[in-house]
């Protein structure tokens, strides 16, 4: 099964050559391509990629700011591989990412979206918002690893996820309209698909989050917002008492007890 990975990024050339520097040392990964594309950086990335040697099969084109969503459709249509592995610009893949993506979709069939986990770095110091963050995320892992939480379409984060390319042209690729959540009403549209969600613990990705405490607080504003959007012009009918039930249920005790309260 022959993988395009792709791979988006803005102004993270740090990182971006860690990401890089892991893909060229996967193991027991089949014939796989990657695909990098450059939205609008100014840091230095597109320079780095036009002089980049390496032995990846790696395709590296630049594009003017459009968004993530944009860019990834870009790679999208610059792909030749059967299976697409979506990997952000901060998630440094573990040694057999590609591999353990790969083995589920053997086993599980055709249609199905292959989520792994982004674990934060154990050499990496976070700030106290970013931690809490990676701690609830760290419990849905869990969760969904030991059957109590099936994963949905809200948990389609393309970080670190792959899907068969047919499926994600047949869906239309992601709206460009959306700035954030892209990810996730993609996911709508291929559950409305029939694609099931599944979550391979051993996909793993290692996540360099960093994030301002500003942009940490609009981030669940907006993700809220495009799930009222989802629900009432959508048609998402599902999405709000899978919403209530997660938080019931799912999630931190103290967001528990205040889904409670409004809920």
């Amino acid at each position: 099964m022959y993988v395009t990975v792709i791979l988006p990024t803005y102004n993270r050339l740090p990182r971006l050559r860690q990401v890089i520097a892991a893909l060229e040392t996967q193991q027991d990964a089949p014939p796989f391509e990657v695909v990098v594309v450059s939205d609008g950086s100014t840091d230095g990335t597109n320079e780095y990629l036009h002089a980049l040697h390496t032995p990846l099969r790696l395709t590296a084109v630049t594009q003017p700011n459009r968004g993530v969503a944009a860019t990834r459709n870009h790679g999208l249509l610059i792909a030749t591989g059967e299976l697409v592995l979506f990997v952000d610009d901060d998630v440094v893949p573990g040694p057999r990412l590609i591999a353990e993506h790969v083995a589920w979709h053997q086993i599980h069939g055709k249609d199905v979206v292959v989520m792994g986990p982004m674990l934060s770095p154990p050499d990496f110091a976070m700030h106290p918002w970013v931690q809490w963050e990676q701690a609830m995320l760290a419990k849905q892992y869990a969760d969904m690893q030991a059957g109590r939480w099936q994963p949905t379409a809200r948990q389609f984060y393309t970080g670190n996820t792959s899907l068969r390319r047919q499926h994600l042209q047949e869906a239309g690729g992601f709206d460009a309209s959306f700035r954030r959540a892209e990810d996730v009403e993609l996911a709508y549209r291929l559950a409305d698909r029939g694609l099931r969600f599944l979550f391979n613990p051993d996909a793993v990705g290692y996540h360099y989050a960093e994030r301002s405490f500003a942009s940490w607080i609009a981030i669940p504003y907006a993700y809220g917002r495009n799930d009222v959007i989802f629900h009432r012009d959508k048609g998402q009918r599902w999405l709000l008492p899978t919403i209530a039930y997660e938080f019931r249920h799912s999630r931190h005790a103290l967001i528990r007890q205040l889904t409670r309260l409004c809920l």
